[in-house]
């Protein structure tokens, strides 16, 4: 079976004496349980794995419940320690508090239970963690499927990649697109809007999430301010609800807004946002067309070849504490910015031209990068990038 590099991570520090909790965090459906299973095969330590998913009417005590059964395992067994998962914890009301006292008393009573969890909603886990984890944790942020994984697990080309996205479970229906089509929508965004966000928080306007959703999706790739956002959704209250929306949309592995760079944090903040789609499944599946309608078409493909390269830029960025945003100055533009401490590296995105753009001009004599890079049909193309770590592009 197809290990991700998250598999390594996670052996290593299941097998170091107890220190921190594990806590293994993103998007619905890329293979977090998956992880902790083959990993707790590789181990052979005792093990207790339990999910909030689907147990009606949960609270906090029911983790002390199950935290009590993973003593007794632990206490009848000839092991000293014994790994404890509990997966979609966010679930749980209070989680973090009941975790805590129970981590707590285990540290001070001697007794090695080292605990993992998982959770679907980072927004959540993290405000969890922060409140009443401090200094307890550490997090292994597991993104979406990079091509290179999508290629050596299932075979998928890059250009399949391009239009049918990371997702490991669709994988094998992108022979039947109508198929695949039902199965992202249905499975994955409606799943993830109504049980990983309109679930947790308090939505005053669901329809306007998701019209936002889809509004980003079409738009992908593209900066809209929040005032033309306004006019292009109805009953769409005002600019605050749709940015706390889309913050909502990227926490749960759906939808971000790329922020413009800039020296200064506050005009970053307040700056229009570059729609960018996690995955490039939801951009195809809401799309109006077919996969062989677009490999076809310049104009369109080359909307999708940049969106999956700013996903990947994307996936990347969040799991190697990168910061990822555009640049834009009147009609002067760089497609991504990746920041890194002090290192700043450019990247502009054109299918069809190789040469270095004005934009790319403008923005290396104002912020004097330490890179840049033009993704052209000659030397790095776009397949190329596809299959590059962008760390290494520092």
């Amino acid at each position: 079976m197809f290990k991700r590099p998250y598999f390594q991570t996670l052996t290593k520090r299941l097998k170091e004496p107890k220190k921190f909790i594990q806590v293994i965090t993103g998007p619905r459906q890329v293979g977090k349980t998956t992880l902790v299973h083959q990993v707790l095969k590789e181990i052979q330590t005792p093990s207790m794995y339990i999910s909030a998913d689907g147990v009606i009417n949960i609270g906090p005590e029911w983790i002390e419940q199950q935290w009590n059964n993973a003593r007794l395992k632990l206490k009848t067994s000839n092991f000293s320690e014994l790994i404890f998962v509990i997966d979609e914890v966010q679930k749980i009301p209070d989680w973090s508090e009941m975790v805590k006292a129970n981590w707590d008393s285990d540290m001070l009573n001697g007794l090695e239970i080292k605990l993992v969890l998982l959770g679907s909603s980072r927004l959540l886990i993290q405000k969890g963690l922060t409140e009443s984890l401090a200094g307890r944790f550490e997090v292994i942020y597991t993104g979406h499927w990079n091509f290179e994984e999508m290629n050596q697990a299932f075979g998928i080309t890059e250009e399949q990649f391009v239009w049918f996205g990371g997702y490991p479970g669709a994988a094998g229906l992108i022979n039947d697109e109508l198929r695949w089509n039902d199965y992202i929508i249905n499975s994955l965004i409606e799943t993830t809007i109504s049980r990983d966000i309109l679930l947790m928080e308090n939505i005053n306007k669901p329809a306007l999430l998701r019209n936002l959703f889809e509004l980003g999706c079409s738009y992908s790739g593209q900066i809209l301010s929040f005032t033309k956002i306004l006019g292009q959704l109805q009953d769409a209250g005002n600019t605050t609800t749709l940015s706390h929306y889309l913050h909502l949309l990227d926490s749960a592995g759906l939808l971000s807004g790329l922020q413009k760079f800039t020296k200064v944090k506050i005009t970053k903040r307040s700056s229009s946002p570059k729609f960018q789609v996690q995955n490039t499944a939801f951009y195809s599946a809401l799309s109006d067309y077919q996969f062989s309608d677009v490999v076809g078409n310049a104009e369109i493909w080359g909307r999708h070849v940049e969106s999956a390269i700013g996903a990947h830029l994307f996936s990347a960025a969040r799991a190697n504490n990168l910061e990822l945003s555009y640049w834009r100055e009147g009609n002067f533009e760089v497609d991504f910015i990746l920041q890194y401490k002090n290192k700043v590296v450019g990247i502009e995105v054109k299918i069809g031209s190789a040469k270095f753009t004005k934009g790319m001009q403008r923005f290396s004599s104002h912020f004097k990068p330490h890179k840049m890079y033009l993704i052209s049909n000659e030397g790095l193309n776009w397949k190329g990038i596809l299959k590059i770590n962008p760390v290494d592009l520092f």
